[in-house]
């Protein structure tokens, strides 16, 4: 973030102007892409407005091969934190804004660097691969990344014998051991949204809906999806559930997704699979916190932006190239 970056913006992460409530906030945001050449990447558990006005939605692997490609001079990225650094490490040249600065990731908060750096010393022989949703230090202490979309493939580019650590996420580190057949060294990290699917209330729903297929991202717990027809990436899933002649799906991942399958496929049923708490769906909190005024002020102000240290950007692209080389490979 700039130095001179508002004192109320340093406390609350994000800019809090007062924003006229008969703007056109889709036409103003519109207008300020063309004027400063900027270009909007949107994660798919955005709010359905942000989805609606970004220029590309994606997931992890997706904004990471756009951020990576786009000429604009300015990418705001609505998402969290680590995405954000990830355009940037990606696009160094570029001004990376993100609506909220506090937009963090509870995934990535588990693996502190510190207590990573002496996991790391107790394995000394091991490929480290390290999930998308990490910060830039972590990335900079891997060798290779990836995303749920690659995460299999990255793993089986590797020599049988290779040793590996696979971090941050537990869950998605053992549904890919069990893929590959490998023997993972897994950080025992997890994402808070997946974590509390409740296997109760799933079973239950799929007792009342018999004809629907349950479908699970690969951060659930195991003994979730044990029991889903199918285990995909937010991309993954989107494209089965189109493509699929079933018509009616219980969705196991952040409810953000459903926007988009219902764009897509408007004929189909799609239900929130439900956390074990008194809400209906399950929400990312962090996610959540970008808006349509927050982003509208952040093009507007050109804040905050996400800025990052060389030396860290040159640590933290080679194992995000390598991702991106190896998906380019199997066509991912």
């Amino acid at each position: 973030m700039t130095a001179d970056a508002p004192e109320a913006l340093l406390e609350k992460g994000y800019l809090d102007y007062h924003v006229d409530p008969t703007l056109d906030l889709f036409e103003e945001i519109e207008k300020l892409k063309k004027e400063k050449n900027a270009i909007i990447l949107a994660h798919y558990y955005q709010e359905p407005d942000i989805q609606d006005i970004a220029d590309y939605i994606g997931d992890s692997l997706g904004l990471s091969q756009q951020a990576a490609k786009t000429d604009a001079d300015i990418i705001v990225f609505a998402g969290v934190h680590f995405m954000a650094e990830t355009a940037k490490i990606l696009s160094p040249h570029k001004k990376v804004l993100l609506p909220d600065l506090k937009a963090g990731c509870s995934l990535a908060d588990t693996c502190p660097v510190d207590q990573f750096a002496l996991f790391k010393q107790k394995h000394p022989d091991h490929t480290v691969i390290m999930y998308v949703n990490s910060t830039a230090d972590i990335k900079a202490m891997s060798d290779i990344v990836c995303t749920s979309t690659n995460a299999v493939q990255i793993v089986e580019s590797l020599p049988k014998d290779e040793k590996i650590i696979f971090g941050p996420d537990k869950n998605l580190g053992a549904w890919v051991a069990k893929k590959t057949g490998r023997d993972l060294v897994l950080w025992q990290g997890s994402c808070m949204v997946h974590e509390i699917f409740s296997l109760e209330k799933i079973t239950k729903l799929k007792n009342r809906h018999p004809e629907a297929e349950f479908i699970a991202h690969p951060e659930c717990e195991d003994a979730v999806l044990k029991i889903a027809d199918y285990i995909g990436s937010t991309t993954g899933l989107l494209k089965y559930a189109i493509n699929s002649p079933k018509k009616e799906f219980i969705v196991a991942t952040e409810s953000g997704i459903i926007h988009q399958m219902q764009k897509a496929a408007p004929d189909k049923v799609f239900i929130p699979a439900p956390p074990n708490n008194s809400c209906a769906c399950n929400d990312c909190p962090h996610m959540k916190l970008n808006t349509l005024e927050k982003l509208y002020l952040c093009m507007k102000y050109e804040l905050p932006e996400v800025t990052l240290p060389k030396t860290l950007i040159e640590k933290a692209v080679k194992p995000i190239e390598r991702m991106l080389e190896i998906s380019a490979k199997y066509g991912l």
